[in-house]
């Protein structure tokens, strides 16, 4: 029998992928470890081994196909001493509408019990398979329409010339939800999708990606669920940036170059092993508090955002720090990141200094407590030893989770946070 190859879950959440490319064809050999495809995954694209040795039989999905559930059977291995060019079996059909076997007959009416010619029904039959491309609709009326499970050959169009219009569309839904109303006002509120937007200015239409899919889903979810509070600070940052500059000059030697970000991520860390409150999460009706602090790290890569986690970043020197986030940000970047390597952490750090922005307030990534945003440091009227100066100052707002952390332990993390990154010395002992 062949082996069924089937989509892999490459991810404790993930539900579906995106068959980016086979790096195999039917009637290779392949063995155990070999790279067989790469899956997309919501968050990277990463590579599929096999298990088994044998001929590439039938590849059943087809490379750029979106949405393949996890467990759904991509491709048949024959082994060896089968005949890989032999018909494969079909792949079975999605598992909410199985394909009747080929050998059960139809039912046949009793003959001694003729329906009636007034028993049929006196809706219009369906139409053949592709009469809805016949029918002249708005593209916006057209995805409306299969995503409602419309059948547009029914409706009658109020647009020129008859044409099927969202109102039209519009109009069928609501017919048909009416008797589901009662039903549907006892579930759980949802999450709505984004409404679709029907408009004639010229543009290009872009499909999401899983990434952006998941993005969407989790900040909405964030922001639906969270109760947010907000505290921010300014902070001086010339020492910080003049023992950046020290250490460079020595770090020079070893191709170390360390950021103010790198620098922040320590102080971060430091911050919350001293506020253990605010190194917390929510987990049903328990908090998690963690003894370690795992920064997660906002980079943006052309797809969307990922946060790759510097682990145990409380005990790692700066140097280890700013390696770290480096490799991790270029493997992010390629796409090439694995689960456990952005999956996880205790907190998160954004920082957009880098494109002169002021303050921003950041959502919480879950199931995280907080996370720090950073801007940019500039030069500011600044009061030191009483007087008035000019001092380069930096402004952070913390994001918390207020289920889990009172705004009290929140003011205490930023004051902590402050505190290192003014007097970073702190920060190597």
């Amino acid at each position: 029998m062949p082996i069924e190859l089937k989509m892999p879950a490459l991810s404790p959440t993930m539900e579906e992928g995106t068959l980016a490319k086979w790096l195999v064809k039917e009637g290779d050999s392949v063995a155990s470890g070999d790279i067989l495809a790469e899956i997309e995954t919501d968050k990277a694209t990463m590579e599929f081994e096999a298990v088994d040795e044998g001929t590439i039989a039938k590849i059943l999905v087809a490379e750029g196909t979106d949405e393949v559930k996890v467990g759904t059977v991509i491709a048949l291995i024959a082994e060896e001493g089968e005949d890989a060019s032999a018909p494969a079996p079909a792949p079975a059909a999605k598992a909410e509408a199985p394909a009747p076997k080929a050998e059960a007959p139809a039912p046949v009416a009793p003959k001694t019990e003729p329906a009636p010619a007034a028993a049929a029904p006196s809706s219009p039959a369906a139409p053949a398979k592709g009469g809805d491309d016949r029918v002249k609709a708005s593209p916006l009326a057209r995805r409306l329409a299969e995503q409602q499970g419309i059948e547009l050959s029914g409706l009658s169009g109020s647009g020129p010339g008859g044409r099927i219009v969202k109102a039209d569309v519009d109009g069928a839904t609501g017919k048909a939800a009416a008797p589901q109303q009662a039903a549907a006002s006892a579930a759980p509120a949802a999450a709505a999708p984004p409404a679709l937007v029907d408009t004639d200015i010229p543009h290009e239409e872009i499909k999401l990606s899983n990434m952006r899919k998941t993005i969407a889903r989790r900040l909405t979810e964030a922001k639906q669920t969270i109760p947010h509070i907000y505290l921010t600070v300014d902070i001086r940052i010339d020492a910080l940036l003049r023992l950046r500059g020290e250490l460079n000059a020595g770090l020079e030697s070893r191709g170390v170059k360390l950021s103010v970000n790198d620098m922040l991520i320590k102080a971060l860390a430091a911050a919350l092993i001293e506020v253990p409150e605010c190194n917390v999460s929510i987990s049903g009706d328990h908090l998690l508090k963690y003894s370690r602090a795992d920064i997660s790290v906002a980079v943006s890569i052309p797809n969307g955002l990922i946060t790759p986690i510097v682990v145990g970043a409380d005990s790692k020197s700066l140097s280890a720090i700013s390696r770290e986030v480096s490799e991790l940000a270029g493997r992010a970047k390629e796409g090439k990141l694995q689960p456990h390597e952005y999956q996880g952490g205790t907190a998160s750090i954004s920082n957009m200094g880098m494109f002169g922005i002021k303050a921003f307030d950041a959502v919480i990534n879950p199931p995280q407590g907080m996370i720090m945003a950073s801007g940019a440091g500039e030069k500011r009227p600044y009061v030191i030893d009483d007087s008035l100066q000019i001092a380069t100052v930096m402004s952070a707002t913390g994001s918390f989770d207020h289920r889990a952390i009172d705004g009290a332990d929140g003011a205490r993390l930023m004051q902590a946070f402050k505190r290192l990154v003014e007097n970073p010395l702190a920060m190597l002992a």
